[in-house]
């Protein structure tokens, strides 16, 4: 009763082929993924504003639509807004050009997180961060 269990499936390839064999296929899903990083990253056509030095120009600031300031306040050209007055105040989302916001160094992720969902929900799509360089 023992011949009734079949004799391996080898199918005359050796090990090495058979693992090249079973390879194959990650191979082809890594490349796939590599195309499609590759198609869908795309690099920004213009460059990112000048940052100012850290020095003798410290007052010197790059131009930004909306400031975030320290205390987590959202300003336009000085005046504090509030999440219903800041999409009117704003550039239209629009205009083809990308929303640049100046964020403080200690802004927490959650504090922009709500700004960047404030300007999703008003048709922003492009937006430039802008933040302080660390000391």
């Amino acid at each position: 009763m023992t011949d009734m269990v079949p004799p391996p499936s080898t199918s005359g390839k050796t090990l090495m082929s058979r693992v090249e064999d079973a390879l194959l296929p990650l191979i082809n899903l890594v490349f796939l993924l590599l195309m499609f990083f590759i198609v869908a990253g795309q690099l920004a056509d213009e460059p990112l504003p000048e940052l100012p030095s850290t020095g003798a120009s410290q007052s010197q600031q790059p131009y930004a639509d909306l400031l975030v300031t320290a205390s987590g306040d959202w300003q336009v050209a000085g005046e504090t807004l509030t999440r219903e007055t800041l999409p009117g105040r704003l550039p239209g989302a629009q205009s083809g050009q990308p929303l640049k916001v100046a964020a403080a160094g200690a802004i927490s992720m959650a504090q922009l997180e709500t700004l960047f969902r404030v300007l999703a929900s008003s048709g922003y799509t492009d937006i430039i961060l802008l933040t302080e360089p660390s000391s």
